[in-house]
């Protein structure tokens, strides 16, 4: 039988000092008629319906256990609760459980989340990062909405969790057959994918500046701002964006590319757009298991992102900076 509520308590004393029996408010409240007894005698003694402080379980912690098991995790943020459980020895001279020293944790303000992943940023990184986003900050929707955001994603068939070991040659990497992919969105527009051509496996095999204007720059930049003269470019400052080759053929062109501070990958909304390609992606079934098969999937799976959704990304770019702002030249959750 549940337990009556606060409320519930409050009405049947209202109710029995209104000249109600017991049984009428054990019929009342569908509960037995002892319940009633009870709470009358409860409330006659304490002058209240409030259920008794009970002693609980003792606790097999001290204070000063308590603060040591806070100063280790505070000192060493990757020691786990189970390695604190181990070597804390609790009132009743035992091992306390990894889910004590968990709570002790959470009620100190501790959480448990995983590790940061990111570039790590020196003072002159977050000095650069800082300026570039107040610069901008007082850009509208309207101007972010005349930039062209680009980048190259590796997108890989198997994905490598660190415990699978491969054989392989020195000097090549090897986690299953993969992609590089270069794309670009903006408002109401995508381009690409373009995948690269002649990468493979081994050592050597990356996107050159001459591949990034033979591949990405002339077929798809150029005649993009053809169209759309009064666009920015955006790209970042890998090597293939910032030789002089590129640059020349950037000005030559007359496209305005926008400064971008090093290490931010935060700062560009298309990362969350490989995140959906990677999403559409995880579905495909069977998984392909050639370049061929996963090359038709990659082309398939961009085509069923939403056009709508690079829209949404664009719009985020004040609140990304607003969000550098905050961080004071740091990481943000972008």
């Amino acid at each position: 039988m549940p337990r009556l509520t606060s409320a519930e308590r409050e009405r049947a004393i209202g109710r029995l000092e209104a000249g109600d029996t017991p049984e009428a408010g054990a019929a009342t409240f569908q509960c037995h008629i002892s319940t009633i007894y009870r709470l009358l005698q409860r409330f006659v003694i304490t002058g209240s319906t409030a259920d008794a402080e009970r002693s609980g379980r003792t606790r097999v912690t001290t204070p000063r256990q308590d603060r040591h098991i806070f100063r280790s995790h505070v000192a060493h943020p990757f020691r786990t609760a189970a390695e604190t459980a181990r070597t804390a020895i609790g009132t009743h001279q035992a091992p306390i459980s990894r889910q004590t020293a968990s709570r002790r944790l959470r009620f100190r303000g501790l959480k448990n989340c995983r590790p940061a992943r990111g570039p790590v940023l020196s003072v002159r990184h977050r000095q650069a990062r800082l300026h570039w986003a107040q610069g901008l900050l007082n850009w509208n929707n309207v101007r972010w909405q005349n930039v062209l955001f680009s980048d190259e994603s590796r997108f890989c068939i198997d994905h490598a969790d660190g415990r699978v070991r491969v054989w392989r040659r020195s000097g090549y990497r090897w986690g299953g057959p993969s992609l590089m992919l270069w794309g670009a969105i903006g408002h109401n527009q995508v381009l690409g994918p373009v995948i690269f051509q002649g990468l493979g496996p081994g050592p050597g095999n990356c996107v050159t500046a001459q591949r990034y204007m033979d591949q990405v720059l002339h077929p798809h930049v150029l005649p993009f701002f053809q169209a759309h003269g009064n666009w920015v470019f955006q790209h970042d400052n890998a090597r293939p964006h910032t030789v002089r080759a590129t640059q020349d053929l950037l000005h030559r062109s007359g496209i305005q590319v926008m400064p971008w501070p090093a290490l931010s990958p935060d700062m560009n909304p298309i990362e969350q757009f490989w995140d959906l390609l990677q999403t559409q992606l995880n579905r495909v079934v069977p998984r392909p298991t050639t370049v061929a098969d996963f090359d038709r999937a990659v082309r398939q799976a961009w085509t069923n992102i939403p056009r709508q959704a690079s829209n949404t990304l664009v719009r985020s770019m004040h609140r990304r900076c607003q969000a550098v702002i905050d961080a004071n030249g740091g990481h943000t959750r972008y």
